[in-house]
């Protein structure tokens, strides 16, 4: 008998982000399948294959295969084949949305609510209070520390374009 686990929350949402990504990569090749390659885009595939020979992920027969059915392409509906097993080309990937102002904001509002507990604590310290100093002064560093990274990573959410 399977032993079955519970499903945890994380892992639900982790999923339901992985196949939102891979919907809007079908998405965009799907708006781009019958525009024809331009040189350049050939030049931009090339390089993605040689960069998957570098790792190891073809090895050169493969590789002058792929290249080959890359020149004969036509349009991009034609590169599905060529790219079957090997990660998303650069092309086809969403970019990035840009952090809104918001959130640097939210930033400066928690940092501004965290300082008067901060320095609260920093005076229990003088005093010799470090009891009170951790109780008051240990919450608002992580408070800020936690705001800041939820501000930062609205910087980084999207794959890295070259």
């Amino acid at each position: 008998m399977v032993e079955r686990r519970p499903v945890k929350a994380g892992d639900l949402i982790g999923k339901a982000a992985a196949a939102g990504q891979e919907a809007r990569v079908v998405a965009a090749r799907r708006r781009v399948a019958n525009i024809r390659l331009t040189d350049e885009e050939r030049h931009l595939f090339t390089d993605e294959l040689a960069e998957q020979f570098a790792i190891g992920r073809l090895d050169e027969l493969e590789l002058h295969r792929r290249v080959d059915l890359l020149n004969e392409a036509v349009t991009h509906a034609d590169l599905q084949p060529i790219f079957h097993g090997l990660p998303t080309p650069s092309l086809y990937r969403p970019t990035p949305r840009p952090t809104g102002r918001w959130r640097w904001a939210a930033f400066v509002g928690a940092a501004w609510l965290a300082a008067p507990f901060f320095l609260l604590g920093l005076v229990f310290l003088v005093f010799g209070r470090e009891v009170a100093a951790a109780i008051f002064g240990v919450p608002a560093v992580l408070w800020t520390a936690v705001a800041f990274r939820w501000a930062r990573r609205g910087t980084r959410s999207g794959p890295a374009i070259r």
